[in-house]
């Protein structure tokens, strides 16, 4: 790799890729030689994407932001980044590079950078419509610049839906108006915390677009971690660890104990960042020093939730994973690990085949893994999220009831290779996106019928 100067490199310890098509010609048959196809192949691409990057540059530039993309979707952000910074070097204009860059630097934690790429895909561009001829119907997916939408590429497949997102975040409100026609909208902003600051816009665009809303943002407010307890509060078989939300993480002697007891919160207690999840920036403090060492570093308010250790009896610890499309709770995964922390990528699944198989029982009979009493619990918490998509992880108590860990409409759902080791997960997505393309046919076909109704004096039926 050669340093080359260009307007979005910044002083972090990651590659900065040459303009010069010969230093990308040696580099892949240096990656070739030591065995790595993969990086071999992509100095290829830009050996080849520079060649034309004179007469050419939104092709190439379109080449390289590819390649980028290919180890986006691989999860390898450090290898991403270069790469998106070398095709915006070539056109600085490519909102797409822009929007991606951003977020693999918000996962790198480069939020400068991040910003300054966010800024500059929607001041370009906030309305990206991706046309399918075959769709049913059209569909506006509201959107935010910042983390927190929902992952929807399995729920709403480009290849099959006519999307239209919206970085209503970005936008002024005379842009509403200026939309192209849809006939849904998927309100996708799922974290309440960044949704939060957007509510009285998002409230004010579900009320005027004068379409249905999946997801209306009331909904999703109330699956706020601190406000959990309370929404669930009364559910048989349920349980809700406390929590509370510091909004300004400073003294912490004299009323901030005091406030724990209060909430019901006592050591050992999880602290995290608000709006992350995954296990980002997730800690567990043993007193009230410790807590305080951790949020005393920190201007950004924090959850604290009381710990509840939930060991299995074969020292395992585990966590379930149920969808709920329209209310209605579908199994999505179950992981099993060692430490407290569980989290499918950690939890060392595939090294254990008894792992495997026992999520595997989970995926296809859930009933009978958590009992009749385990599936009128999230049953009746899906009604009471009223979310149209939406999730929860949580684990099986050894008295049969189930303890909640989140939650809300932010829950990842993803296919699987076909061909890979975790392919018997598929036949579960399949189920859930087929769930969520049943409830849109049913909610767009009401509103048409509606929309006939009034079109002939008539109130709706």
């Amino acid at each position: 790799m050669m340093p080359h100067h260009n307007a979005y490199a910044s002083a972090i310890p990651l590659p900065v890729y040459s303009t010069d098509p010969g230093v990308h010609a040696d580099l892949a048959r240096s990656e070739r030689d030591r065995g790595n196809g993969l990086a071999a192949a992509a100095h290829d691409v830009a050996a080849e994407a520079l060649v034309l990057r004179e007469d050419e540059p939104a092709r190439a530039a379109l080449a390289l932001y590819n390649v980028a993309t290919g180890y986006l979707m691989t999860g390898d952000m450090t290898s991403a980044a270069p790469w998106y910074r070398l095709a915006l070097t070539l056109d600085p204009e490519l909102v797409i590079a822009h929007q991606n860059l951003a977020a693999v630097c918000q996962r790198l934690g480069l939020y400068g950078e991040a910003e300054a790429h966010r800024n500059a895909a929607y001041s370009r561009q906030r309305v990206f419509v991706e046309p399918c001829s075959t769709a049913p119907h059209r569909l506006l997916l509201l959107c935010t610049g910042q983390e927190g939408n929902i992952p929807f590429d399995a729920l709403v497949p480009s290849h099959r839906c006519h999307r239209i997102k919206y970085f209503i975040d970005r936008a002024g409100r005379a842009e509403d108006h200026t939309l192209p026609e849809f006939d849904l909208v998927f309100n996708v902003i799922g974290e309440p915390d960044v949704a939060a600051p957007l509510g009285e816009r998002i409230r004010e665009f579900a009320e005027r677009c004068g379409r249905p809303v999946l997801n209306q943002p009331a909904a999703v407010a109330r699956c706020a971690r601190e406000r959990l307890p309370d929404l669930l509060d009364g559910i048989a078989d349920v349980v809700v660890a406390p929590c509370i939300r510091i909004a300004r993480p400073e003294g912490y002697a004299d009323g901030f104990a005091a406030r724990l007891e209060d909430a019901g919160i006592h050591f050992p207690v999880l602290v995290r960042p608000i709006a992350t999840h995954g296990g980002e920036g997730l800690e567990l403090h043993q007193d009230l020093a410790s807590l305080g060492r951790t949020l005393h570093h920190s201007a950004q308010p924090h959850y604290l939730t009381r710990f509840i250790d939930t060991r299995s009896a074969d020292g395992h610890y585990r966590k379930y994973r149920m969808i709920f499309v329209d209310r209605k709770p579908y199994p999505y995964h179950a992981a099993i690990s060692r430490g407290w922390l569980v989290h499918y990528f950690s939890a060392d699944m595939l090294a254990h085949p008894w792992k495997i198989a026992e999520e595997q029982r989970f995926l296809e009979d859930p009933a009978r893994v958590l009992g009749k009493r385990a599936m009128a619990a999230l049953c009746a918490i899906g009604m009471r999220l009223d979310l149209d998509f939406g999730g929860i992880d949580f684990t099986l108590l050894a008295d049969e009831r189930i303890l909640v860990f989140e939650a809300n409409a932010t829950m990842l759902v993803h296919y699987e290779r076909s061909d890979g080791p975790l392919a018997h997960k598929n036949e579960s997505v399949g189920r859930i996106a087929a769930a969520f393309d049943a409830l849109q046919k049913k909610v767009v076909a009401r509103a048409r019928a509606a929309g006939r109704h009034a079109r002939q004096g008539c109130a709706p039926g």
